[in-house]
């Protein structure tokens, strides 16, 4: 396949991740969050479930079991703060503040992974801090309790990025991707059996649409790394700040504030410094590979 496809395939799962948060805010009207939840993993295990038969169920074969579980148990939590907290937070503003998660999980890769610490690290890490609290702007206004949600909810999905940073060393992308599937879908059952709201026909097609939103997203994020590197795709994330506020606008009225875009710029620039230096350092490893091996 060819490598810039990655182009239009990380646009592509940018907007659906993006739509996914306006279809579970619509479905939210008429049910509940644990409702919501399992409904969306339920319509997305029906569109996985042709990559399920193709490959008679081989993508279930693995040796981390209990490495997926762990992933799971962290996933589903971070996943109900988020579908939660759009309720109280416009959709660009919730979606902007996700971009804490790369300044995160570097954290989390110095003190776990052992990680290098760099000096551009530290710089982009201070412009991330500074772009969250001018979105926030805590002092200023009141911070809401769907922010705080959104923020603890990124930290889990940092910590579960740690996860599958190190599954990936031995597991394919589509076999992380059916066991978040098959055992969110399994919690989220048990979960909505208890807290039960029977949703209307219109939440129903809105989870529908989610569900499919949501797996368009992973896979077609997951393609885009199968072609080039992280590092290199990551800039484009920014590009949701762009459709939650186009669809937030349309779908809910919603008008992003000055500050939003302010901070998430400070927090974009951040990114492209880690992403730009990351991929300089990369290029100089495979360099000196290149010259030892020669």
């Amino acid at each position: 396949m060819n490598k810039n496809l990655y182009i239009p395939l990380i646009i592509l799962s940018v907007f659906f991740s993006a739509a996914m948060s306006v279809l579970i805010k619509l479905a939210q009207l008429d049910t509940n969050v644990f409702t919501a939840a399992f409904l969306r993993f339920f319509f997305g295990m029906i569109v996985l479930c042709p990559i399920f038969i193709r490959t008679k169920l081989s993508v279930f074969k693995t040796t981390h079991l209990k490495t997926h579980f762990l992933r799971v148990i962290i996933n589903y939590p971070s996943m109900l703060l988020f579908f939660y907290a759009i309720n109280f937070v416009s959709i660009e503003k919730a979606n902007s503040l996700t971009f804490v998660v790369p300044f995160i999980a570097t954290i989390l890769a110095v003190i776990f992974l052992k990680e290098k610490i760099y000096g551009y690290r530290i710089f982009a890490l201070v412009l991330g801090f500074i772009g969250m609290l001018i979105i926030i702007r805590p002092g200023m206004i009141e911070v809401s309790f769907g922010v705080y949600m959104i923020l603890i909810s990124s930290f889990l999905w940092a910590v579960m990025i740690i996860i599958t940073k190190k599954l990936s060393k031995d597991e394919s992308a589509i076999t992380i991707l059916s066991y978040q599937y098959l055992l969110i879908f399994i919690i989220s059952f048990v979960f909505a059996l208890f807290n039960w709201q029977t949703p209307s026909k219109e939440a129903v097609f809105y989870l529908f649409l989610a569900g499919l939103s949501g797996t368009i997203f992973h896979l077609t994020l997951y393609q885009a790394y199968k072609l080039v590197d992280v590092s290199l795709v990551q800039p484009y994330s920014f590009l949701v700040l762009v459709f939650a506020s186009i669809l937030g606008y349309f779908v809910f009225g919603e008008i992003p504030d000055i500050y939003t875009w302010i901070g998430t710029g400070i927090i974009f620039i951040g990114i492209i410094i880690i992403s730009v230096r990351e991929m300089q350092i990369n290029k100089n490893i495979v360099r000196k590979n290149l010259n030892t091996e020669l």
